[in-house]
């Protein structure tokens, strides 16, 4: 079962419970406080559920990298244009030509070592804008 309709049905749940009114006149049996205490925490329960469906959403996003890719020793490595950074190119690499201006779809591979360099393991490579202009 998809789960964006679970946390669109439960969030339409917990907010119909938190706004939801008494439709007698008499009091709240529950008295103020006790329904105050129930508000706030369905507030926070959705609050919650909120900043999960984000955070999930956010690592699962594709990411995409642009610079000028360059031939070494250790293989090939792009100079990302905008931290400037320099990452080593795994994965998918066969299309990929020194010397080109390009935007790679992919993630920052993790590190075996901490003195190892930053990685990046290429998905596919989504432009390619020509050689570098220095």
């Amino acid at each position: 079962m998809p789960q964006k309709p679970i946390w669109r049905a439960f969030l339409i749940v917990a907010l119909c419970m938190a706004l939801a009114t008494p439709a007698r006149a008499s009091n709240n049996p529950l008295g103020d406080d006790a329904r105050n205490a129930l508000i706030g925490i369905v507030a926070v329960a959705a609050a919650l559920v909120v900043i999960t469906v984000v955070i999930v959403h956010e690592s699962r996003k594709t990411r995409r990298i642009t610079g000028c890719v360059a031939s070494g020793a250790n293989g090939m490595s792009v100079s990302d244009e905008k931290n400037k950074r320099i990452y080593a190119l795994t994965g998918n690499t066969a299309d990929i030509k020194p010397g080109d201006r390009v935007t790679l779809q992919g993630k920052v591979a993790k590190r075996k070592d901490a003195n190892a360099p930053l990685a990046w393991e290429v998905n596919k490579e989504t432009k390619d804008f020509g050689a570098c202009q220095p």
